[in-house]
């Protein structure tokens, strides 16, 4: 059993960390500051193991870091103890879990660990709704087995702390998105930017392409057909367009009918065979409606990113070459 003086410096050892990576180094990884608070849930409770759960209600799943070292986790959020406590949102407790019918042993099965005993606690968001969980595993003072009462005094430190975080984290996802595509925005491509692409722009190594693409026509669509089917047509677009990105890329709704891709490690040519490719795709899959059958076709402007002209000015060369293709017939491809 851990005496409260090493549980303190534990405690202090998290928070000074958390501090410094917050507010010295400049966290840019919301994973990093949940595996923080795990641990300092851990140390609380004094388990074994722990892990925070998002609570991803649009998907209808739970996803976590882990608790086990294995790679990070996804499930329904109808399954197991954390969806249970999810679902009646209330504080589960089970000394016994192999016996109970809503512990998955899979993950045991998988690495050898056994579990003896768990806690989950859910956690709220200021309007008093379920966001996440909280979960400890293995008691290691005592008995080995959580008090639900003591134990969750404990945890409600690191779970309160948590829960504000995950709130912070998912308002910061949803500014980050488009509601009608739920592809990211504008505003998702500039964070995505400097936290993901600038790197590859400063390494003389690597090449870094984009393309800028409209949906020709589109506002013939809105105007023969209304508003409702247009945004048929841009969800399609959309989801045609996620399902073909690069694997270290991604596409954003830059606005209206217009989305941006970009496409890491690619040279021109591989940006404008990836721009062909999805225009051929699109043009040969039209958009099916409850009452309507809508074909439509896309214009593509690329280019390969300059490192010594601001992101803005990239975008607007990739633009000038859309331009073009809408000038010279449109369902085209400029590079």
């Amino acid at each position: 059993m851990t005496n409260p003086e090493t549980m303190l410096s534990d405690i202090f050892t998290v928070s000074e960390k958390l501090y410094h990576d917050m507010s010295i180094s400049g966290m840019t990884d919301h994973k990093k500051l949940f595996s923080y608070l795990t641990d300092l849930g851990r140390i609380l409770t004094q388990s074994d193991r722990a892990s925070f759960w998002k609570w991803d209600k649009a998907s209808h799943t739970l996803w976590t870091l882990t608790a086990t070292g294995e790679d990070t986790i996804t499930i329904p959020d109808t399954t197991g103890l954390v969806g249970q406590a999810l679902t009646t949102g209330s504080v589960i407790v089970t000394n016994d879990p192999y016996n109970n019918p809503y512990f998955n042993s899979a993950v045991d099965k998988k690495t050898g660990y056994v579990t003896k005993s768990i806690l989950v606690m859910p956690v709220a968001n200021i309007n008093g709704e379920y966001i996440g969980a909280y979960q400890v595993i293995n008691k290691l003072a005592g008995d080995g087995t959580y008090d639900e009462k003591e134990d969750c005094r404990k945890l409600s430190l690191a779970a309160t702390i948590c829960g504000l975080a995950l709130e912070s984290d998912v308002f910061l996802e949803e500014s980050h998105t488009d509601k009608l595509t739920h592809l990211k925005n504008r505003m998702g491509f500039f964070h995505d930017f400097e936290r993901i692409y600038r790197p590859i722009i400063e390494d003389p190594d690597r090449t870094l392409s984009l393309f800028i693409c409209d949906i020709d026509k589109f506002k013939s669509v809105n105007d023969t057909y209304g508003h409702n089917v247009g945004d048929e047509v841009l969800v399609h677009v959309s989801s045609i367009l996620h399902d073909n990105r690069p694997e270290d890329g991604d596409v954003y709704r830059w606005g209206g009918e217009e989305f941006i891709m970009i496409m890491p490690d690619a040279d021109l040519a591989a940006a404008a065979q990836k721009a062909e490719s999805i225009r051929a795709f699109i043009e040969g899959n039209d958009c099916v409606t409850a009452e309507h059958i809508i074909h439509h076709t896309m214009s593509f402007g690329v280019t390969v990113f300059d490192p010594k002209t601001s992101i803005e000015g990239n975008v607007s060369v990739a633009d000038e070459k859309l331009y073009k293709a809408k000038e010279t017939g449109r369902n085209r491809v400029i590079s």
